[in-house]
């Protein structure tokens, strides 16, 4: 029995802890966190994302995308080169990833930028496709904005919705398409009571686990870089919200995960 953490940028978190990138996967493999999926938010990314998951083949992965964050960085030679990453592709890389829309940030939601935010959304949801790889989704304030893509733009393996934060009936329009729910940090405050609640009465094979490292710092350890060992702390979050026995839910999970990205 293992963990995969689904959802991680520790191309940053090594860059700001100046751990060895062995090290760090040392001490998720220490916390049996057997794979890690290590995700892309802009295209100067690529190069270092593609040698570091070359370094532990079979246990770390990859996925490459443009997240809507950086947006004002982006251009359209960016997409260009991701449809070339994607085409030419190492078995390692199983996601188009991180995608999505931003609606937190008000500097981002200018007709301009809000219209570019969902072409270039459009444009990686239409290269997953092409490749046939699942996605892994931003959607920070704009999951309704997320839907209406989703179901005009069907793919084969879906994904996740990445650091799910909202109710049972917003994650349940999601799952009913086919895609997974990221469970992560959020579950461990227990005055997230509305998130908290809709992990509980999903089916479990509709969940994924994520740290989100180095962001979405778990009850405890706030004000401290997140590291994929930390998703032990969500795990046992999700079973005291769960009925069903702790090894039934770590087996679930990780055959999810691994149907998925790995």
């Amino acid at each position: 029995m293992a963990f995969f953490d689904t959802h991680t940028h520790i191309d940053y978190l090594q860059r700001f802890s100046g751990e060895p990138l062995a090290q760090l996967m040392q001490n998720a493999a220490d916390q049996r966190v057997d794979k890690i999926l290590l995700v892309a938010v802009m295209r100067e990314d690529f190069d270092s994302i593609e040698k570091m998951t070359a370094l532990f083949p079979q246990r770390l992965y990859c996925g490459l995308g443009l997240h809507p964050l950086y947006i004002e960085r982006h251009q359209t030679d960016d997409l260009t080169e991701l449809e070339h990453r994607l085409a030419t592709r190492d078995p390692a890389c199983t996601a188009v990833a991180e995608i999505g829309l931003e609606r937190a940030i008000p500097a981002l939601l200018t007709d301009e930028l809000w219209r570019k935010q969902c072409e270039f959304f459009e444009a990686q949801l239409q290269l997953a496709k092409q490749f046939d790889l699942p996605v892994n989704l931003h959607g920070r304030k704009s999951q309704d904005q997320l839907l209406p893509f989703l179901k005009r733009i069907r793919l084969t393996k879906c994904g996740v919705i990445h650091g799910f934060s909202g109710s049972y009936e917003q994650a349940k329009r999601f799952v009913d398409l086919g895609y997974k729910i990221g469970v992560g940090g959020t579950i461990t405050y227990v005055r997230a009571n509305k998130t908290r609640n809709a992990v509980a009465k999903l089916p479990l094979d509709a969940l994924l686990l994520e740290t989100d490292s180095p962001d979405m710092p778990v009850f405890g350890f706030q004000g401290q870089p997140n590291r994929p060992e930390r998703i032990l702390e969500v795990f046992k979050a999700l079973c005291s919200l769960r009925n069903e026995p702790p090894e039934q839910i770590e087996n679930t999970i990780w055959q999810n995960s691994v149907a998925l990205f790995g």
